[in-house]
């Protein structure tokens, strides 16, 4: 296997027990971590031999990759680190994970617990394999295990269940797409494709050049694209709220007309504001992989 793996680490304000009990209980593990649907120890004669296991990810809805896997090794320092280490692979022929390893390493630190794990894996599939992994499974992979490690560490750090910040990512994802579309969609369609009559008049009466119309649509598709990348920026939330608002007291200004149409700013506008305020109340709740260090420190994998 490759000599650069996948790295993740986090920091968790919680103790080493019960990070330990979270990420080695199986019907626990599955509940955080992104990359498993189900995981299922098998049993063992004795506590000396690995321990075997069963793992399932499901993509789609009747479309899953199993595999096996075993813990090699779990031991406790003098100094009271922990690790635990493993190796894991698919037997099915659609699987692109052939065979891997890894492990999970446990470190007491002033006010919580340094928690980080290393794995790598070959591919099938030659060429076409390597391909794929490089540029879709490896980067997914990594992100996933980053965003599952934060979700852990909301659940050990604010009580926050794994179940309830998925909730919130999805709420804040639908939430985003949502803005991001509604910009769009009104900066090409209207503004850039058909230059819509009333787009042009409703610029004449607040006193600009009609021939901004183009511009202005093409800002409009600029900040929804914004809106969709910049997932790091709560304040977009708030410069959206203040747009919106704006541009609707400026139509109930200049063009009044128009608040009375089948479909108008006044819907539309406050639509985008309370989607605006749902995002920016979830986003402090939300995982993200960005909270985590993504390249070990030199010696450290």
């Amino acid at each position: 296997m490759a000599p650069k793996g996948i790295y993740v680490e986090t920091f968790i304000r919680g103790s080493l027990d019960e990070v330990w009990r979270l990420t080695q209980t199986p019907e626990v593990h599955q509940r955080w971590d992104l990359r498993f649907t189900r995981i299922q120890y098998l049993p063992r004669v004795c506590e000396a031999e690995p321990q075997q296991f069963l793992y399932v990810t499901q993509l789609l809805p009747g479309i899953s990759i199993k595999g096996t896997g075993e813990s090699v090794g779990d031991r406790r320092g003098a100094d009271g680190t922990a690790s635990s280490a493993l190796r894991f692979g698919s037997d099915q022929a659609w699987s692109l994970i052939r065979r891997g390893s890894g492990y999970w390493r446990y470190t007491p630190v002033q006010g919580g617990t340094r928690f980080l794990t290393w794995y790598d894996y070959d591919v099938r599939f030659g060429a076409l394999g390597r391909w794929l992994n490089s540029w879709i499974l490896r980067p997914a992979m990594g992100w996933a295990t980053a965003w599952s490690f934060d979700r852990l560490r909301l659940w050990i750090e604010e009580g926050q269940s794994p179940e309830a910040s998925f909730v919130m990512a999805t709420v804040q994802t639908v939430a985003r797409v949502t803005i991001g579309f509604v910009w769009i969609w009104h900066g090409l369609v209207p503004k850039v494709l058909f230059q819509n009559a009333n787009e042009r008049l409703m610029l004449a009466q607040a006193g600009l050049p009609v021939s901004l119309v183009s511009w202005i649509g093409v800002a409009e598709i600029l900040f929804g694209f914004v809106m969709w990348g910049g997932t790091r920026w709560r304040w977009l939330y708030g410069l959206n709220i203040g747009v919106m608002l704006a541009a609707l007291v400026g139509v109930a200004l200049r063009s009044p007309q128009y608040l009375q149409e089948a479909f108008n700013p006044v819907t539309l506008n406050l639509c985008v504001v309370a989607l605006s305020v749902i995002g920016l109340l979830v986003s402090k709740r939300v995982p993200s992989a960005r909270f985590c260090l993504r390249k070990a420190a030199e010696g450290e994998a």
